[in-house]
């Protein structure tokens, strides 16, 4: 018996020795930047010209500037607002098509096509697509031209989708709902054909309607692909940079509506001021962390008391 532990004890070591890269990778990469990160926001550390200010120990006087600032929490209200406009249509749309999909009394044809098509957003570069999204609404783009066309608007007279609050929010929105409803499909669909199909069978036989299986059955099996859905869907919303920097060309739109937290700190560091981007990131990290424990918990709390 005791050789019998010592042999599975040896085997099991091998399984450490292939954490070493991940571990130091997530120790260079990750960790050590964190640790920098928290340190330097402690710090004085700006650029003034050619001259380089700091490193001077100032304490929470950083975190003091920009909770202060009103510009801190604009760019997060814009941050969620643009998110939750993308999320919601998004997670709609993508249970929808993985109902369908998964259902085998539907016999869709060409599926594994349609899967295919609406997976291939996700694989083009948000620089593209957020020029391709800024030639179609701009002033002399083919929506306001169709606009035109169709008598909606008058000719000579475009509307410049970009210089308002809501015009560039919707377009924001659209955009990130049209990159990332592909790869929510495939990660729901994934959850719904590990379903056992006894069930429906027991659900049908006893009466239930096609919605109140998926309400009553589909629904609750696949919570936890949807909680991790929401959850990395958040930290990308909170980490969104890329698509509203190059489509408002890093004024954030009419109003400064389109602004979001990134854009924020990257103003910042651009500037080299480390200090206050420093401060800014942290505020981004327990703000992200916060959130994403409250969709956690009141997921699984809300699981829990329906069992």
């Amino acid at each position: 018996m005791t050789t019998n532990k010592s042999k599975i004890s040896r085997f099991n070591r091998w399984g450490y020795f292939f954490l070493i890269p991940f571990a130091a990778a997530f120790i260079i990469f990750q960790l050590i930047p964190l640790g920098s990160t928290i340190y330097y926001s402690f710090f004085e550390k700006y650029k003034v010209g050619l001259t380089m200010v700091g490193p001077k120990f100032v304490g929470l006087k950083n975190y003091q500037t920009i909770l202060t600032d009103g510009t801190l929490f604009t760019c997060l209200k814009n941050t969620m607002i643009m998110w939750i406009m993308g999320f919601i249509p998004q997670i709609v749309v993508s249970l929808l098509l993985a109902a369908w999909f998964s259902d085998p009394s539907l016999r869709l044809k060409g599926s594994v096509f349609f899967k295919a098509v609406i997976y291939l957003p996700n694989l083009i570069m948000a620089a593209s697509f957020a020029m391709l999204f800024y030639a179609l609404f701009s002033t002399i783009g083919p929506v306001n031209s169709i606009l035109m066309d169709l008598g909606i608007i008058e000719r000579g007279q475009p509307i410049n989708f970009l210089s308002s609050a809501t015009g560039t929010r919707c377009i924001v929105a659209l955009m990130n709902f049209l990159m990332w409803f592909g790869n929510t499909t495939i990660l729901l669909l994934a959850g719904m054909l590990g379903i056992d199909t006894s069930l429906y069978e027991a659900a049908e036989v006893d009466g239930a309607t096609s919605t109140e299986i998926f309400f009553k059955i589909t629904l609750p099996l696949v919570r936890p692909i949807l909680v991790f859905v929401m959850i990395t869907s958040l930290i990308g919303g909170m980490q969104m940079f890329d698509v509203p920097q190059i489509l408002t060309n890093g004024t954030g739109g009419g109003n400064y509506a389109g602004r979001t937290l990134i854009m924020y700190l990257n103003d910042n560091l651009f500037s080299k001021n480390y200090g206050k981007g420093g401060a800014i990131s942290v505020f981004l990290f327990l703000v992200t962390a916060v959130l994403s424990l409250i969709v956690f918990k009141f997921n699984t709390a809300d699981s829990k008391e329906k069992r």
